[in-house]
């Protein structure tokens, strides 16, 4: 075989082996997800040269200083990227060097070094796995802008105020998320609410959140979904909603805590810190019970019940990543004035 021949390889190797490190990094020590991150060490393990004498072949063909690639430049190419989009470029890197690697195993002089569908089971295994980590990286982005006010919109709490109506003036005062929670209304009536509240939030960057109802979550693709106690299990409804979306389950004890974390949910709902006339039957475990749970779990907590401008700050200082309100915001005459009041609370405690 021609020493040019050996010099792709051993480019493409190298290109690969890069490509798929990084790729490892991240599903190790950004997504902590264990079972990607040794499908990713075992496919560079298994795909990158052992074989010592053909090593040697590839290291002495090598000539990185007459490589008339080295300092080409496309225009335009970004010096600076998102992390999705480091994901995308070298996923593709290592998904084109396995191509290359998979078409010169071909060639009778090489077949014997290499194996041709190794390579070609690598590239579509690793389509499978950009798709898995692209979809994480979104959910964790929706994670991550899970801070603040977290408004509830109810029926009950309108005072015959239109959904979107208040939704959106809360958003307009800070609100970055807005949760459709109505256990009264017929689902088909609900159905168009959903997708305008959706369209809404879409267009003003605040995630939204369906209660109780995978059916209307998914088909208004909203943000995620929140499942209390008695609705759906959380191992359940991980299973059905899709990866880039987040999971929120309701937890007033440390047991319940631990227990939809180890199921699958991405963020809990605790309380009610306060009593409130938004449920009948309010259980108050107050701020000492969210401070417990801050201590057992790792997931963002958004706290719930009775919580007001007033309060609101302290239930952030017991541990709260977000505060969730019904009445305080949508019941307000201002909504959006309501709103910003308690933003401007929880961020003098951040």
């Amino acid at each position: 075989m021609s020493d040019e021949t050996l010099r792709i390889i051993d480019a493409n190797l190298n290109r690969l082996g890069e490509g798929l490190r990084l790729l490892e990094e991240i599903a190790r020590l950004l997504l902590n997800d264990a079972e990607m991150t040794q499908q990713l060490k075992t496919m560079r393990h298994e795909l990158l040269v052992e074989d010592v004498s053909f090593n040697l072949k590839l290291q002495r063909a090598r000539d990185a200083g007459r490589d008339v690639g080295a300092e080409l430049q496309v225009p335009g190419e970004e010096k600076t990227r998102e992390l999705p989009l480091v994901v995308v470029a070298n996923a593709r890197r290592a998904q084109e060097s396995l191509r290359v690697l998979e078409e010169l195993a071909k060639l009778p002089d090489i077949a014997s070094e290499m194996d041709f569908d190794k390579f070609s089971r690598a590239r579509f295994a690793l389509y499978t796995i950009e798709q898995k980590m692209m979809t994480r990286l979104q959910r964790k982005d929706k994670l991550e802008r899970l801070r603040g006010l977290y408004v509830i919109v109810d029926t009950e709490t309108l005072k015959g105020r239109g959904h979107v109506e208040v939704a959106r003036q809360a958003v307009k005062g800070g609100a970055r998320a807005i949760q459709l929670r109505d256990k009264s209304m017929l689902r088909k009536k609900l159905l168009p609410i959903a997708r305008e509240l959706k369209n809404m939030c879409a267009e003003h960057g605040a995630l939204f959140i369906v209660n109780d109802y995978l059916d209307i979550a998914l088909e208004t693709d909203a943000d995620g979904l929140h499942v209390g106690q008695e609705d759906l299990p959380v191992r359940v409804a991980r299973r059905w909603l899709p990866q880039d979306k987040v999971l929120g389950a309701s937890a007033r004890t440390v047991e319940l805590a631990r227990a939809a974390e180890t199921d699958g949910a991405d963020y809990l709902g605790v309380g009610a810190m306060y009593p409130t006339l938004s449920k009948v039957k309010t259980v108050v475990v107050g701020l000492e019970r969210l401070r417990q749970i801050r201590q057992a779990v790792s997931l963002p907590l958004v706290a719930i019940g009775g919580i007001n401008m007033s309060n609101a700050a302290d239930v952030v200082s017991a541990g709260a990543d977000a505060v969730a309100v019904m009445s305080a915001v949508a019941g307000a005459d201002s909504p959006e004035e309501a709103a910003r009041q308690i933003v401007i609370r929880i961020e003098a405690k951040k």
